[in-house]
């Protein structure tokens, strides 16, 4: 008899269906005691940090209402901090400005650096090198930022005029890098102290995703002749992509919210500089910091206010990172 001839149109076994002690145990969720309890514990656990968001939002938001209505200014675009005053007069345009352009500086600055570093951990450096500077970077994450301010002050500042000076020498034509001489405690300076303590935080996440990732895409990769880079580009890259973006709003919410860093090392006035040289201007957080002791009733509400404003940033941030990270889920190591 002829193979050809068979008939071809039988139908495949049938796959085999979950008992039906399965299903039920599926339809009806946690049956066990131990699954009943994590179930009411987790769901708890996130309604009440729904709630605690929920209560500072309110509380924010009510005690800036009552500042903003005793301001003779505008809150937005006012460059003065006059709250002990009557009347009052404050506005948040040079905070704004001062901690959304060194936020942006620091991240520029530290990013690029902190993933190189991830790199060489995980991929580039012998086993006895990459755990002593893994244990260093490490270490860095837990200094505490007060220390982080002594130093800016004590170390930094002073080594930051031959920066200046080149800065001014050969780019001082664009404005952004004149520098008119004096104590280097500018936007510069601490974009670059802050810079230096996000950085550990970024390493750190973006070294435990880089470990991650599947090491038969990479021999896939080097059987098909890539060079070590080429493996990193094809295959380390795309897949930490999304847990790198993880690790940078971590860096830039510290960068965001930083006080005594940067009250140590910058010299704070109310006036936007076009220079990123020139001593002067301010962030929310050092502006609390600094007028918080000396505050009234309505200056204490005026910060609080401002509060407010660097809170809706933060989440704004935070948000925007988790539509960069769902737009590239299909290259993230969760789908690997």
């Amino acid at each position: 008899m002829d193979i050809s001839t068979q008939n071809t149109d039988e139908a495949p076994p049938p796959t085999p269906q979950p008992s039906l002690a399965v299903q039920k145990s599926a339809s009806r969720g946690a049956t066990r005691p131990g699954d009943r309890i994590f179930l009411g514990l987790s769901r708890g656990s996130g309604i009440f940090l729904l709630v605690i968001m929920a209560a500072i939002a309110v509380f924010l938001t009510y005690r800036a209402s009552l500042a903003i209505s005793r301001d003779h200014g505008n809150f937005l675009t006012t460059f003065e901090w006059n709250t002990n005053t009557l009347p009052p007069v404050f506005g948040i345009a040079v905070l704004a400005f001062g901690t959304v352009v060194s936020s942006i500086i620091a991240m520029a600055l530290a990013v690029p650096v902190a993933v190189a570093i991830a790199l060489f951990i995980t991929h580039y450096a012998p086993r006895r090198l990459s755990g002593p500077v893994a244990y260093v970077i490490d270490l860095l994450a837990a200094v505490p930022s007060i220390v982080y301010g002594l130093w800016g002050a004590l170390v930094l500042v002073p080594h930051m005029t031959g920066l200046f000076g080149w800065l001014d020498k050969y780019f001082g034509w664009t404005g952004i890098f004149e520098w008119q001489g004096g104590a280097p405690r500018s936007m510069l300076t601490v974009s670059i102290l802050l810079a230096i303590m996000i950085l550990p935080i970024i390493t750190n996440v973006s070294r435990e995703v880089f470990r991650q990732v599947p090491q038969m895409h990479e021999e896939a990769a080097l059987a098909l002749g890539a060079t070590r880079w080429e493996v990193i580009r094809m295959s380390v890259l795309p897949f930490g992509r999304s847990g790198v973006i993880s690790a940078s709003m971590l860096g830039l919410g510290r960068a965001l919210g930083e006080t005594m860093a940067v009250a140590t090392v910058l010299s704070p006035t109310f006036d936007i500089n076009a220079s990123l040289l020139d001593p002067g201007g301010g962030t929310f957080a050092q502006n609390i910091a600094s007028k918080f002791g000396e505050a009234t009733a309505d200056g204490r509400d005026a910060l609080i206010a401002s509060g407010l404003v660097l809170f809706v940033i933060t989440l704004l941030v935070n948000g925007a990172a988790r539509v960069i990270i769902a737009r590239r889920a299909e290259y993230s190591g969760a789908n690997a």
